[in-house]
């Protein structure tokens, strides 16, 4: 058997495109083509359909990918030397996607780290995005840090902590004082934060279980921009609690747990399985861990 097969089944799997795997693979499109066939022909079934403009996997298609994702990924592992990550000639970028407030806390840390240990290393630091994307597949971004635990077999994620959601608003607005029951911050004036826009939320389900409903005045898409709207107006604004703190305190805002339970928001730190050893990304993954848990794990 020819096991390169593996290897063009997980770009195929992966990337639900001949033409996509045969660029990430280096291949020409119809050599991928006939790669597929054969593939077909090897396991007995289709692999991928075609549906339209795009390429449906077939049932066993999906029953495969993660067995051989994990495939490919080992026998990388066993055919790959060990190097020594030598900092001083290391000269690459790294993209780092995440949310503004996460990459304000994280910047000074890699930046300092790279200016002392590796001069030709640069970072590309990258805005959250209003939709998923498959930047990690394809290798556009080399980590991700947010909320979500990815779906994908071929993405590794690791738990760096959690942060707990508070409500903020100026130093003299009415819930500064006084008991914060559920009622009183229904009845203040919101403003939500969404990359995607949504005005509605988890808070609102849990009001709605006390038979509560709260004004929301607008949705901003950071954490940055509703405090400062907050910081000006008698909104009040619901953030991750440690990953804020600096900014809310440099702006002499106020903040106050929430008066009703929710689960702490997981950081999840992702990557795609192919850098599982290389060495360098493993000097970035440990940068990150150290910068995020900083944060987090401050004053708890």
């Amino acid at each position: 058997m020819d096991l390169n097969l593996l290897v063009a089944l997980d770009a195929l799997l992966e990337e639900n495109s001949v033409a996509a795997a045969a660029d990430r693979l280096h291949l020409s499109p119809p050599a991928m083509s006939r790669t597929l066939a054969r593939i077909r022909r090897a396991t007995g079934d289709d692999i991928l359909v075609r549906t339209g403009r795009t390429m449906t996997p077939t049932p066993r298609a999906l029953e495969l990918r993660e067995e051989t994702r994990e495939l490919v990924r080992r026998a990388t592992a066993v055919l790959t030397p060990v190097r020594t990550l030598d900092l001083d000639r290391l000269d690459r970028v790294f993209t780092v996607r995440a949310n503004e407030v996460l990459v304000s806390a994280l910047a000074p840390a890699l930046t300092t780290a790279v200016a002392a240990t590796a001069p030709h290393v640069r970072i590309s630091f990258q805005a959250e995005q209003s939709t998923d994307t498959s930047d990690l597949q394809r290798g556009h971004t080399d980590l991700e840090v947010g909320s979500g635990r990815p779906v994908r077999p071929e993405i590794a994620a690791e738990a760096l902590g959690t942060d707990q959601l508070v409500a903020v608003f100026r130093a003299d607005h009415p819930l500064a004082s006084g008991d914060l029951t559920p009622r009183r911050f229904a009845d203040a004036t919101h403003v939500t934060v969404s990359r995607r826009g949504r005005l509605y939320g988890v808070l609102d389900d849990l009001l709605a279980e006390q038979g509560l409903h709260r004004r929301v005045l607008a949705c901003l898409p950071t954490a940055s921009a509703a405090l400062e709207l907050a910081a000006i107006t008698d909104t009040v604004a619901v953030v991750p609690a440690q990953a804020c703190k600096p900014l809310w305190t440099r702006m002499a805002l106020r903040a106050r747990p929430l008066p009703f339970d929710l689960p702490e928001l997981p950081v999840i730190m992702a990557w795609h399985h192919r850098h599982d050893t290389d060495p360098a990304h493993a000097w970035l993954r440990d940068h990150v861990r150290k910068a995020v848990r900083a944060v987090i794990e401050c004053e708890r």
